[in-house]
């Protein structure tokens, strides 16, 4: 079988080396296509993304076209003559013309139980939803946006101090497992796709740094998901003496009060009042410092967090 792997991140990366070392002697990739190297750092050099470093390193053949809607690089594609397109976080579209030149089609490993969070961000919206588990699935993809049939599915329970680091590593670790899984099936023709219930369907949209601001009326549960969910990108926010303050890790904590106000300070937490119950912050980072455990924080710079005061409010 002759294979194309698209991809870009970290995530991608893993899935590409589980095919690498897969002992089935039948699957070739025959080229890697990934994003154009983007500009990284306070020098902004150009760095190639760890899909592209792992190519590289196995000495495959490199493509990054800026689009895929170009002709030129479908038929760039179509020259390669694949059976089959494995899809990992690619970062480009994908149109039906393209779809349509592997022999096999085009598959996708997908980090969420399908139909139940379509688009970017799946592992950081299930964990900001409060949902029980996650996982990822395998599926055919075609035009619609993560709509295809499902192939495979794999899960893994949230645990309540689940993040959206340490759910995006064991969900790379899974899905790597199942497309390797799905890929020697597809080869045997043993693979048959389910249809995806459309009023299952929800949308994860991307994440920005908007989302991530701490909006202290809501209730506490809500708000201890999110900073799980957005760490460790892009991180929650707010901000203390009119000053910017990172929130990296909470639980809930007691006590009732204005929403943002202080309401305790001690070596194991800052507790905060939110718009129902009380949130304790027990990893923060402010301005020009490194992120650090508030017993820390509390050692070194208590009378900063002062009973009373309030986050998110002007002083």
């Amino acid at each position: 079988m002759r294979i194309v792997f698209a991809g870009t991140p970290a995530f991608a990366a893993q899935h590409l080396q589980a095919l690498l070392d897969s002992v089935e002697p039948s699957l070739q990739i025959v080229a890697v296509y990934s994003q154009p190297d983007r500009p990284s750092g306070r020098g902004q050099k150009l760095l190639a993304s760890p899909v592209k470093q792992l190519a590289v390193q196995h000495g495959l053949t490199v493509l990054q076209p800026q689009s895929l809607r170009d002709p030129a690089a479908q038929a760039e594609l179509a020259a390669l003559k694949p059976d089959l397109l494995v899809v990992v976080a690619y970062g480009l579209i994908l149109p039906q013309a393209v779809l349509d030149i592997p022999r096999l089609g085009c598959i996708n490993s997908h980090a969420s139980l399908l139909p139940r969070w379509r688009g970017a961000a799946p592992i950081q919206r299930a964990i900001q939803a409060g949902d029980n588990e996650s996982g990822v699935t395998v599926m055919q993809m075609e035009a619609g946006l993560d709509t295809g049939p499902m192939l495979l599915k794999v899960r893994t329970p949230i645990a309540a101090d689940d993040t959206g680091g340490s759910l995006h590593d064991r969900l790379a670790l899974l899905g790597a497992q199942a497309l390797v899984e799905a890929v020697t099936a597809l080869a045997a023709g043993s693979l048959v796709g389910e249809v995806q219930d459309e009023a299952l369907a929800c949308y994860a949209h991307k994440l920005n740094k908007e989302q991530a601001r701490l909006d202290w009326s809501r209730p506490a549960i809500e708000l201890e998901r999110l900073v799980r969910a957005f760490n460790p990108t892009p991180i929650c926010h707010s901000t203390l003496n009119d000053q910017p303050l990172k929130v990296l890790a909470a639980q809930l904590g007691e006590g009732q009060g204005a929403p943002g106000e202080i309401l305790d300070a001690r070596r194991d937490g800052l507790t905060v009042a939110c718009g129902d119950g009380a949130l304790r912050l027990t990893r923060l980072q402010l301005p020009g410092g490194k992120p650090l455990d508030f017993a820390d924080l509390f050692n070194s710079r208590r009378e900063q967090f002062v009973i009373g005061s309030r986050l998110g409010a002007a002083q």
